[in-house]
């Protein structure tokens, strides 16, 4: 390894070629192997030698996009774009080797941040672009501001994540909007971008946060989704009564429904709740469908 490199995961497992040099291989055979992702590369080594693969030539496949054949099977196995070759890896030991290589391609990466580009709804006019370093330390995402500064954040603190074209620093590049909460529980976003395998990897590592979170939707009723928006836009939880107009004993048993589908956190025994990532995306959500 080079200087400074740092290995990540290594473990034994297979791997197949599904497309190579453009042309799909439906019957390729499975190849034993040792997987191994360092903060630079993977690495294939099998008994007859060893592909190394830095991760700037890597892309996460776009679940939306053809890059995979439609007859390939990717539920037990992770597809991962190499130039115009894709390749399955069935890592052993590894209950989800897509989130662990977008780890692997971000740890220590230097990327491009707009921290606090929205406050509580308010684009902040004042913030702009810097480099900074990511990392993700077991579930905190950790951005090494310049200056010695940095910003933290749970990684199931994200609420909601879109997606756009920009130009940054004079390029046009894809901006990633993650919605969390910051220090005073305030909804903000930052802003990341660089390269497309950094938010490619980004954009897979924090969706597949959000969509756990969603496998057991959960169909809100209008009286709930009223509520839902109006703490999402900041209505105090004692105000909800009068704002939405229905009584206080309304109020609690759908505090008391909220609580149960995991969108909010009892903050007192009565009457405060508090919205958390997965209520914060389901207002974002119903808000979007008004």
């Amino acid at each position: 390894m080079s200087e400074g490199e740092q290995k990540l995961v290594d473990t034994s497992g297979d791997y197949r070629y599904v497309v190579k040099d453009g042309r799909q291989l439906p019957d390729a055979d499975w190849q034993s192997c040792r997987v191994v992702l360092t903060s630079e590369r993977m690495v294939l080594a099998t008994s007859g030698g060893k592909q190394a693969i830095p991760h700037s030539r890597i892309l996460v496949p776009d679940g939306d996009s053809d890059t995979v054949p439609e007859s390939v099977d990717t539920s037990t196995a992770t597809p991962l774009q190499i130039g115009d070759n894709v390749i399955l890896i069935d890592a052993q030991g590894v209950d989800d080797f897509e989130s662990e290589y977008c780890r692997s391609a971000l740890h220590d990466e230097v990327i491009l941040v707009k921290h606090q580009a929205v406050v509580g709804g308010v684009i902040q006019e004042t913030a702009s672009w810097s480099k900074c370093q990511f990392r993700l330390n077991d579930d905190t995402v950790v951005v090494g501001l310049p200056g010695g500064d940095s910003v933290t954040f749970d990684i199931g603190d994200v609420g909601t994540i879109d997606e756009e074209e920009q130009q940054v620093m004079g390029q046009a590049r894809t901006v990633l909007k993650v919605e969390h909460t910051d220090d005073e529980d305030r909804s903000v976003e930052t802003h990341f971008s660089g390269m497309a395998w950094h938010t490619r990897a980004l954009q897979s590592l924090l969706s597949t946060v959000i969509e756990q979170r969603q496998d057991d939707d959960y169909e809100l009723d209008d009286m709930e989704r009223q509520v839902l928006m109006a703490l999402y836009s900041g209505v105090s939880p004692f105000e909800i009564s009068d704002f939405v107009g229905i009584d206080v004993d309304r109020v609690e048993e759908i505090y008391q429904k909220l609580l149960d589908v995991g969108a909010v956190d009892k903050v007192r025994e009565r009457t405060e709740v508090t919205l958390n990532a997965q209520g914060r995306n389901m207002a974002s959500e119903a808000m979007s469908e008004e």
